[in-house]
């Protein structure tokens, strides 16, 4: 019994002191992007990484803040990355226990009759208890190990789509916060308009029924007064259905203390995000890593596969006692041990080890792809925000000129028409003018505010 317990130990020691796999090197692939974005914006050198501005800094609304903050809480999506890691966590455990050997204890019982030719027969029992370990594989070189690392970068991988998974829904309720502000300032707007509308029909009405205008101001008064009373019925549907998706977001329903009635003019803390270059800041992004743990599991699954080459030696060893009678099962001379090593060497597979040792090479390769690919999306997806970023400045300065020349047309066209100067179609169009520039504006000011929030999201900010 010593003596296998001497070996056990000998035979442990040597296979966990080795740390020899067949593991290919790892070289992160280049990007293959440009060096630097598109119409980057020009940032100040103190300005710090995007990805490692949490995003109770970067967002400035308190509203907005609790709103995330819940949906971090209460998000089923979230809920689901989490748990996730989870299972990809107690998955590696069970590929890691293959590195070390299954120890357990037996005890039993064999009986056998023998007939003895005198039609009766003779009952002979074994009873015996022991402990040691099974098929316990030595792991020269490394399948077990390189399996091994492959779990583990599947494990970490989920642990980026968790980051990758928080980044999005911290994006997505900022936008669909934002939007329900937008579609209520929209609402509101529509209404001070239907209001507006209601009082100059009601006016036309008079002048009608006096005889001082025709029946075609009065149809054009109801026009205008129809087309506003619409936008506010399709605005209150569409308030609601923002509600609804927030809500959906959020995983709770959301306080309406903290939901705002027009869009805030400062959305983010930070004046200007910092673009970086792809290498430092891409390169970091979790998704982008998610796929480089994908590639690095690909890359070692080629060590397992070559190891499978190579002969494979495992062990079944075991130590107790063993008697006849149960009575002297652990007496003096009871002891008892058996030790049977097994040596497997691959002579003909049919091509089998080769084809799995193909498939493993093309799965790097292609996971070598997707890495790349997954590069690309995020850079375009970058040089887009910044692209739109590069205009939305001079647009918003624009529609806002634009509702002031607006108001000033109405206001003249309301003078000129009460003066007699002018007809009504005049004001009319005035009207129609005022209301989709300021429906303008309010759609730019939505936009250069998600703006904002998409390009927090795509240069990697949000999952701190």
């Amino acid at each position: 019994m010593m003596f296998a317990l001497r070996t056990f130990a000998l035979v442990l020691t040597a296979v966990l002191a080795g740390g020899c796999t067949l593991i290919p090197d790892y070289l992160r692939p280049a990007a293959p992007v440009p060096e630097v974005f598109p119409d980057a914006p020009r940032a100040a050198a103190e300005a710090p990484a995007v990805d490692t501005v949490a995003w109770r800094d970067h967002f400035a609304d308190a509203q907005l803040r609790e709103v995330i903050a819940l949906a971090l809480a209460n998000n089923r999506d979230l809920r689901v990355a989490a748990l996730n890691i989870e299972k990809a966590h107690a998955q590696y455990g069970i590929q890691r226990a293959d590195l070390y050997p299954a120890i357990g204890a037996n005890a039993g019982q064999t009986a056998q009759r023998l007939p003895n030719g005198s039609g009766g027969g003779d009952v002979s029992r074994a009873y015996s208890a022991t402990i040691g370990f099974s098929a316990y594989e030595l792991d020269f070189f490394g399948r077990i190990r390189s399996l091994n690392a492959q779990a583990l970068e599947l494990y970490l991988g989920t642990e980026e789509a968790r980051r990758s998974a928080q980044i999005s829904l911290v994006a997505e309720v900022a936008r669909a916060w934002l939007t329900l502000a937008a579609d209520r300032e929209r609402l509101a707007l529509a209404l001070r308009t239907l209001e507006t509308r209601q009082k100059s029909f009601d006016l036309t009405q008079r002048s009608f029924d006096a005889g001082a205008v025709s029946a075609l101001d009065l149809r054009q008064a109801d026009t205008l007064l129809q087309g506003a009373r619409a936008d506010a019925a399709r605005y209150r549907s569409v308030v609601a259905q923002d509600e609804h998706t927030l809500a959906l977001l959020a995983g709770a329903p959301v306080p309406g203390e903290w939901l705002a009635s027009q869009l805030p003019d400062g959305v983010t803390a930070v004046a200007e995000l910092p673009a970086g270059v792809p290498s430092e800041t891409l390169t970091r992004r979790p998704d982008i890593l998610q796929a480089e743990r994908a590639l690095r599991a690909a890359n070692a699954s080629i060590g397992a596969a070559r190891a499978a080459f190579f002969p494979r030696i495992t062990l079944t060893a075991a130590a107790g006692t063993a008697s006849t009678s149960l009575d002297d099962l652990f007496g003096s001379g009871s002891g008892a041990w058996s030790f049977i090593p097994q040596l497997r060497v691959p002579i003909f597979e049919a091509g089998r080890l080769q084809a799995s040792l193909d498939v493993a090479e093309v799965q790097r390769d292609i996971q070598v792809a997707l890495y790349e690919k997954a590069i690309q999306s995020a850079f375009r997806e970058v040089a887009d925000t910044l692209a739109e970023r590069a205009t939305l400045t001079e647009q918003l300065d624009a529609r806002r000129r634009l509702v002031d020349a607006a108001t000033a047309s109405f206001r003249l066209s309301d003078a000129r028409y009460r003066g007699g100067v002018d007809s009504y179609l005049g004001l009319l169009d005035a009207q129609r003018a005022l209301y989709a520039a300021e429906q303008d504006l309010i759609a730019v000011r939505l936009a250069e505010a998600a703006n904002r929030v998409t390009l927090y999201k795509a240069l990697g900010g949000g999952w701190r």
